[in-house]
């Protein structure tokens, strides 16, 4: 059975037979692009699903009322984690068990997630299906037999996630679904904000063509502990800043002015700035920090940056108080977050 890229598919459980979840959990594999979803039952959370899938991506929120993660409570800013990482780790398919249970606005803010993906979707209803919300009651594919489900499973699914811009309105509709939220204001890094209309570009080029003129610098080594810590980090710009912080011992200041187009295609080296650009150095991007970097990256075009806009910017106001919440969270990499330099 041919999938079709970016397909939904209903499997009805009438009988919610255990077979079927049984399959389903078995199914996850993220190094295979293909995740299962588990609803976190009767959360009263608004973006309690959103948490529900960053936490099948392998990411972790940090607990407490006082979390750095806290930011991830918005409806918006977990969503957009969400498809930032489902991107960056090539997600294909996606399945959700228990589907029956999610509200329509949960239903839709998961449609819209996979618009922004490209994702193959299957969702279990473990009831009769005369009771589908309007968002799925014209879903034109729907299976209910072990044999199908299984060959459904078996399946390589779509291709990967895209990983360049995508278009605006599917992620214009996560915003609106996002319990009536708009999407934050556009945050832009500090010297873009800086130049007026006549004024020449910036003159500093990007990673690309800088190795094509340097060899880049050597990542410092970590150990995998380490490493691992860091990929467990729910929001990708923090993980992106904070790996970066770690394999190259960089200053915070340097990342404020990080675009873009200072990670190269492959995410093999990024560049990094001076005061003045007077010290602009390309690193290695060791294996492990890559999708880390992936995601900062996705995060930033899903956001609608362009490529010249600072990509962690968002990270650093507010004295970069959630970046160097987590940065004490994880003493054994020795994150010294000093202030940033003005």
């Amino acid at each position: 059975m041919a999938l079709v890229y970016g397909d939904v598919t209903i499997v009805v459980d009438e009988q919610d037979d255990l077979f079927y979840t049984r399959a389903a959990l078995q199914a996850h594999q993220p190094e295979e692009g293909r995740i299962t979803v588990q609803p976190t039952p009767a959360s009263s959370s608004p973006a309690a699903l959103a948490h529900d899938m960053l936490y099948a991506l392998g990411k972790r929120l940090a607990p407490g009322p006082n979390s750095p993660d806290v930011w991830l409570d918005s409806v918006n800013a977990a969503w957009f984690a969400a498809a930032a990482w489902g991107i960056a780790m090539g997600v294909r398919h996606v399945v959700v068990p228990r589907a029956h249970l999610l509200t329509t606005r949960r239903i839709d803010q998961l449609l819209a997630w996979r618009e922004s993906t490209g994702v193959q979707l299957t969702l279990l209803w473990q009831k009769p299906p005369r009771g589908l919300p309007p968002a799925l009651a014209h879903v034109e594919r729907r299976i209910s037999g072990r044999d199908q489900f299984e060959e459904l499973l078996a399946e390589p699914g779509p291709i990967p996630a895209r990983q360049s811009f995508p278009p605006a309105p599917p992620m214009a509709r996560l915003a609106a679904v996002a319990a009536g939220q708009s999407p934050a204001p556009r945050p832009r890094a500090t010297w873009a904000a800086s130049l007026r209309p006549g004024q020449p570009a910036h003159p500093c080029t990007g990673a690309m063509a800088t190795a094509q003129l340097i060899q880049a610098a050597p990542s410092i080594e970590i150990a995998s502990e380490e490493a691992a810590a860091l990929t467990a980090l729910a929001h990708p710009l923090i993980a992106g800043a904070l790996s970066v912080l770690a394999f190259t011992r960089a200053g915070l200041g340097s990342l404020r002015f990080t675009r873009d187009l200072d990670i190269t295609g492959d995410v093999s080296a990024i560049k990094l700035h001076g005061v003045g650009h007077r010290d602009c150095p390309l690193h290695a991007v060791p294996a492990w920090a890559r999708p880390l970097l992936a995601g900062a990256r996705a995060h930033h075009r899903l956001t609608a940056h362009p490529p010249g806009d600072g990509m962690f910017a968002p990270v650093m106001s507010a004295e970069a108080r959630h970046l160097r919440a987590h940065a004490g969270r994880l003493p054994q990499l020795d994150l010294s977050v000093p202030a940033l330099v003005p």
